[in-house]
């Protein structure tokens, strides 16, 4: 069977959230399979697989072909701590053993930054390319993730305001997103979190779209006091993720969703932390920090 991606909502998003089917991530993908995905990327910016029974070897593998991978040290979680191989983000409520983490701790409430809006790695340098989500444990109801198209969000604001945001840069980090829960760093967690620029409107390089690039990583902008930056911020997250931008997605056991943080902003959905919710995340690193892309 040959890969075929068709759109999950054919009416009310179009080019928005793919599915795509004819391809087991277990085997070696093929160039053709790797160029189709790609052109799909570049189309819904959201694809999904579903019923995929990997390992993490096979995720990574898979991973690779779309680019370097990242390494998954951007949370609280000591070395020691650590369930997964360095390039797999542990996106669950498990800790050593296999336990669920008490509600007090720290890594999982670092972790509830992850129903924020945000784009993955925007504190970083160089930000995320593509993320790639595969569900193992799911709990009994909750736990969706939603996805908030960019590329129509910006299509969708007035001539005024795209001139006014055009050339904004924007500082990012994590201090910021875990702020506004109130999480408190540590004195050395601070000094490994400084802010980055960001440009706050980007143009894709493979479908040549121009798309927002918001995240509850962004707590300023450069050149504009704090408060009329952060209302700024705002009032665009708030444009950005009304119904008509938003795709939720609902999880089955084996699913890999695959997005492009360049075009999307997602966040995941509050679940009954007494269950296991448990994705194992692979993330491939973009080619450069945004001030050096084509604007």
């Amino acid at each position: 069977m040959p890969l075929t991606i068709r759109p999950i909502d054919p009416v009310n998003r179009p080019f928005f959230a793919g599915e795509v089917s004819g391809i087991d991530l277990r085997e070696r993908a093929t160039p053709e399979q790797v160029a189709a995905i790609v052109e799909g990327m570049d189309k819904f910016a959201v694809l999904v697989f579903h019923d995929q029974q990997i390992d993490d070897a096979q995720q990574l593998a898979f991973s690779r072909n779309f680019g370097p991978l990242e390494i998954a040290n951007s949370d609280v979680r000591r070395d020691e701590d650590r369930r997964l191989a360095p390039e797999v983000a542990d996106i669950s409520n498990l800790g050593q053993g296999n336990a669920i983490m008490s509600r007090e701790d720290r890594r999982r409430l670092f972790g509830l930054g992850n129903m924020l809006w945000h784009s993955d790695s925007s504190f970083k340098p160089t930000p995320a390319k593509y993320s790639l989500l595969h569900a193992r444990v799911l709990p009994k109801a909750g736990g969706n993730t939603e996805f908030a198209d960019m590329r129509a969000a910006y299509d969708a604001l007035d001539a005024e305001v795209k001139a006014e945001i055009k050339d904004c840069v924007c500082e990012h980090s994590q201090q910021y997103s875990r702020g506004v829960l109130g999480f408190d760093f540590t004195d050395e967690e601070r000094l490994r979190n400084p802010a980055v620029p960001q440009r706050l409107v980007r143009l894709h390089p493979g479908s040549g779209r121009r798309s927002l690039f918001l995240s509850a990583h962004a707590g300023a902008i450069r050149g504009m006091p704090v408060p009329e930056a952060r209302a700024l911020l705002r009032d665009l997250t708030e444009h950005a993720t009304q119904r008509q931008f938003v795709y939720a997605h609902q999880w089955r056991l084996g699913d890999l969703v695959m997005w492009d943080n360049r075009a999307m902003m997602h966040r995941a959905r509050r679940y009954d932390p007494s269950e296991v919710r448990e994705l194992h995340r692979t993330t491939v690193a973009d080619d450069c920090p945004t001030l050096e892309q084509a604007a």
